[in-house]
């Protein structure tokens, strides 16, 4: 039920009291305070009154005590005594708040409230990818070298934390609906065998006579003598009154069953054995306390009671191995031994001091999901399990933690193409390292999962160098209700900025997914993974990357869990990384083209406008062609005809036909020994014609032309604005020949550097 207000009575232990009273008040009508069964709390593992994350509560406490905790969750009022607030924040779990003897400075009493998460099916999430994390790490310990030939016995006097994160292990594969499914499969029909017993019957109940009975008949004792008219009189005397007969009986004592029961017996003493040696009433000692009176209602059941005691395991049987039920329980029992041996220290920031921090946990959960999709997707080889568990002084340890560095490495074996594959989880790039070297090029940052793929024929510090390696990255956002609400272009921008100054910012994800795309260098896209319902996808131009979105990834087991559409667009990231003529190779191409060299150019001179037409006018990229003209009618016949001709030869008095030349854009024409020159022309955008020395003579060409074949560039009408009535030092130019008459290329770059302005 849900309440404005709660009061609960503390039992303490003081001289002057026996109880306290505790009244809790939610500080507004969104901040939802509910209470719960006693049976709900203990199937959850949980305290009966129940608050929300994000909302914050006031209390008052009975005069001379007081509430203590993490200062940043409970927080006594400076105005009154014996009053305060509660605000759980981020924090999900059982929250144990201290109850304070002021008079005495020391503890009383306490409190336990359950923090709910602001999502609905957080309960069944938390199991299911508990669960599947479990699951995943047995499959790994099952793998052929994998370090499960090393025996571990459990230290139950180890830390609470390493006991409840081995338990949690134990309970995500225990306590599931496909376990509970399986054995009550096996309760109602189980298997069976008819199984043959001797028992004695009263003769007259003998319905089919056989050698056995026979034989009885003839000597058996406790006999009856037979009436003068009887039958068989003239051959028996007497008969026996009760023969023995073989009767057969269905029973469930079959070897499948015993291993059943043995396997539920073998759990319950694994909780028996936390219990006894748990002395503080915890959440850890009710999980076990639960679990075991779980186990000992099936073991109960009319179904066991006639099952004996297992003296070989039937691992062989087919019964076990398929059939529903019995199959789920096998699979169970091979993965028990396996999860009590697991030592998870990430597993500390999900259930440490009663949380259970669900948003961490789904971090967790999607590394092992992203791994097996990006596998499926790259084709890469199974998960190396020496990369995630490796051997402890405790047992097996599973390196994923929050925060610590861990990559998986492979490489996709395309047909086009081979590609190096790293998924990391918790990368960090540095902001202390200058270009080209990879990072970031403001501060350190680190988004939860990056996607990095290069060629494998070089090594990564060389893929960043040359700008042949992409980065995509993917942040866990557990608590994202609707992608839409982020991506909404439809909002109030001035409500956005009123919103953000009290932190209550709904953009803020989307924001760091721009964070990632543009500081951290060769980042191809971004995208958040959360368990809605909308996938949004954002492209920066025509292709799949550079990119931005949401997809949404459920803990779930149906096909509607969000995993087909990231498998489909990691699927077209794979066809768009093997294409050598996309976009962003080009894009990719022109960075390192562009920056390979810290030199760069400086033109501070009038030029045309770098727009429609001359969009393309780029000065270190645009060619002008010096040209020389042999005399005045030479110079009349170009401006006439708008050609300007060269020789094509491979003389060293020939000009070398390089794309500079051939692809110039404007022609600067010199004669004789000139040092400055002052007619620019424009050329056509075509580029050059091969004439022959007919066509020339055929134009009225001033001089009998000496070469077979000549270069000729077509000349525009108009020159631009910016061009007209200047002059150049072309003697200055580096590459001005030594001997006179002989075009040459440079660029436009160049050309300003020498320019001559009235």
């Amino acid at each position: 039920m849900t309440y404005s207000k709660i009061t609960i009575q503390v039992p303490v232990k003081t001289e002057d009291a026996t109880s306290v009273e505790v009244v809790i008040a939610a500080s507004s009508k969104k901040a939802p305070l509910t209470e719960i069964g006693l049976l709900e709390a203990k199937e959850y593992g949980e305290a009966v009154i129940q608050i929300s994350e994000g909302c914050s509560y006031e209390y008052a406490v009975t005069a001379g005590y007081d509430l203590a905790g993490d200062n940043r969750i409970v927080r006594s009022s400076s105005l009154r005594k014996s009053a305060g607030s509660i605000h759980p924040n981020i924090y999900v779990g059982t929250l144990t708040i201290d109850v304070m003897d002021l008079s005495r400075k020391e503890k009383c009493g306490e409190i336990q409230l359950e923090v709910r998460s602001i999502k609905t099916d957080y309960r069944t999430d938390y199991r299911y990818m508990l669960e599947e994390i479990t699951e995943k790490c047995t499959e790994l310990l099952m793998q052929q070298h994998a370090p499960i030939h090393q025996y571990f016995t459990i230290d139950f006097n180890k830390d609470a934390l390493t006991l409840y994160q081995r338990f949690s292990f134990i309970k995500s594969i225990l306590d599931t609906d496909e376990f509970n499914d399986a054995v009550h499969r096996i309760l109602l029909s189980p298997v069976t065998n008819w199984e043959e017993t001797e028992v004695e019957r009263n003769i007259s109940n003998v319905k089919r006579i056989n050698s056995k009975i026979l034989h009885q008949m003839a000597r058996a004792v406790n006999r009856i003598d037979l009436s003068e008219q009887h039958y068989l009189k003239n051959k028996l005397k007497s008969i026996p009154e009760k023969v023995k007969v073989n009767y057969k009986k269905e029973t469930t004592d079959t070897p499948e069953n015993r291993f059943v029961r043995y396997a539920l017996s073998h759990f319950r003493q694994f909780c028996g054995d936390f219990l006894n040696h748990l002395k503080e009433d915890n959440r850890l000692k009710r999980e076990a306390q639960l679990l075991e009176d779980k186990l000992g209602r099936l073991l109960s059941h009319a179904v066991f009671k006639t099952v004996s005691t297992i003296s070989t395991l039937p691992l062989n049987s087919p019964v076990l191995q398929r059939k529903a039920g019995y199959r789920e329980v096998l699979r169970t029992w091979l993965m028990f031994d396996l999860a009590a041996k697991l030592v998870w220290k990430g597993g500390d920031d999900v259930y440490e001091g009663g949380k259970k921090d669900v948003a961490v946990l789904y971090e967790y959960w999607l590394f092992f999901k992203l791994i097996d999709i990006i596998g499926e997707v790259f084709k890469l080889q199974g998960t190396d399990v020496k990369k995630l568990i490796e051997l402890t002084k405790d047992g097996l340890g599973l390196k994923l933690k929050q925060g610590e560095y861990l990559p998986i490495t492979g490489v996709f074996e395309s047909k086009i193409r081979r590609l190096q594959i790293q998924f990391s989880y918790n990368r960090t790039f540095r902001g202390d390292k200058q270009y080209p070297h990879g990072g970031s090029w403001t501060t350190n940052l680190r988004p939860d999962y990056t996607l990095s793929i290069w060629p494998s024929d070089i090594t990564q510090e060389t893929a960043e160098q040359e700008e042949l390696i992409v980065h995509i990255h993917f942040d866990a956002k557990y608590k994202v209700k609707d992608a839409k609400e982020i991506f909404e272009t439809d909002i109030n921008l001035n409500e956005e900025k009123e919103l953000q100054s009290k932190g209550t910012f709904k953009r803020a994800d989307l924001l760091k997914m721009h964070t990632y795309r543009d500081a951290i260098r060769r980042t191809g896209g971004a995208y958040i993974l959360y368990p809605g319902d909308n996938s949004t996808e954002k492209r920066g131009f025509h292709e799949i990357l550079p990119g931005l979105g949401a997809f949404c990834i459920k803990p779930s087991k149906t096909n509607s869990n969000g995993v087909n559409a990231l498998k489909a667009f990691l699927e077209e990231i794979a066809i768009h990384l093997v294409n050598r003529a996309s976009q962003r190779e080009l894009m990719a191409f022109r960075v390192y083209d562009t920056h390979k060299n810290n030199n760069s150019s400086q033109v501070n001179e009038q030029l045309p406008e770098a727009s429609g037409l001359n969009r393309g006018l780029m000065p270190d990229d645009t060619f002008v062609l010096v040209g020389y003209y042999k005399s005045q009618a030479h110079l009349n016949w170009i401006i006439k005809h708008n050609l300007y001709n060269t020789r094509m030869t491979l003389a060293d008095d020939g000009m070398q036909l390089r794309p500079q030349t051939v692809g110039a854009k404007y022609l600067l024409l010199y004669t004789g020994r000139e040092k400055v020159a002052n007619k620019l022309f424009k050329l056509k955008m075509d580029g050059p014609r091969i004439f022959s020395k007919k066509e020339l003579v055929s134009k009225g060409y001033p001089t009998k032309p000496r070469e077979r074949l000549y270069l000729v560039f077509e000349i525009e009408q108009e020159i631009e604005k910016e061009f007209e009535n200047v002059a150049w030092k072309i003697g200055e130019l580096a590459n001005y020949p030594k001997k006179h008459g002989l075009p040459f290329h440079t660029s436009l770059t160049e050309v300003m550097q020498v320019v001559i302005r009235p």
